[in-house]
């Protein structure tokens, strides 16, 4: 079955919030207590693309994942180093899914300029019915290496979880490097190379 990733828009939302209030209502996955309306996901998601890459993969039209990025801080210093995030429909699990769309979120902040890149992932002490220790291997397996773990330092479900920061580096470090530019920039440009391309 065919998997298509696209770009992202304020217009998914709802379809978004159907895969993310899962983990929202019945894991340990988001540190997130409520549901958020779809008019402030909507904000999330216009707020990312003002500088950053918001995928969703689509399989027979029907939204069954999604990435993006964001700051990993808020320094000027912090630019080349940006935050990724994954979520899954249930159903789209261990299908190689999540594999293809971090490659082309690594693949457009590569494009960007960004140098680091960091997953915060939380972490069970002992894996339980609200959290497993899964989206850390999947990291490890994508060449992510664990760069710091902070104790206890959330509680959902009356359960405290520890969170482990993981990073993979996806450039060079020179000095003085260029800008990071804005994903939307980036991606105007090759729509254009490419159309240049396409024959009459």
């Amino acid at each position: 079955m065919e998997t298509v990733i696209r770009a992202a828009s304020a217009a998914d939302a709802e379809a978004l919030l159907r895969i993310y209030g899962e983990y929202v209502r019945n894991t340990a996955i988001t540190f997130e207590y409520e549901t958020p309306a779809p008019e402030e996901f909507r904000r999330r998601i216009s707020g990312t693309l003002e500088r950053y890459p918001y995928l969703c993969a689509l399989r027979q039209g029907e939204i069954v994942g999604y990435a993006y990025a964001g700051p990993f801080a808020e320094r000027a210093a912090y630019d080349w180093a940006a935050e990724t995030t994954i979520y899954l429909a249930q159903d789209a699990r261990g299908r190689g899914l999540g594999r293809k769309l971090y490659e082309a979120l690594e693949e457009a902040l590569g494009a960007m300029g960004v140098l680091n890149l960091y997953a915060k992932i939380a972490y069970p002490r002992t894996e339980d019915e609200y959290l497993t220790k899964n989206s850390a291997e999947f990291h490890r397996h994508l060449g992510y290496q664990t760069a710091g773990r902070f104790a206890a330092c959330g509680c959902k479900f009356g359960r405290w979880y520890d969170m482990v920061c993981m990073e993979k580096l996806i450039g060079r470090h020179v000095e003085n490097p260029p800008p990071v530019r804005p994903w939307r920039e980036v991606r105007q440009a090759k729509e254009a190379k490419e159309a240049v391309k396409r024959p009459e």
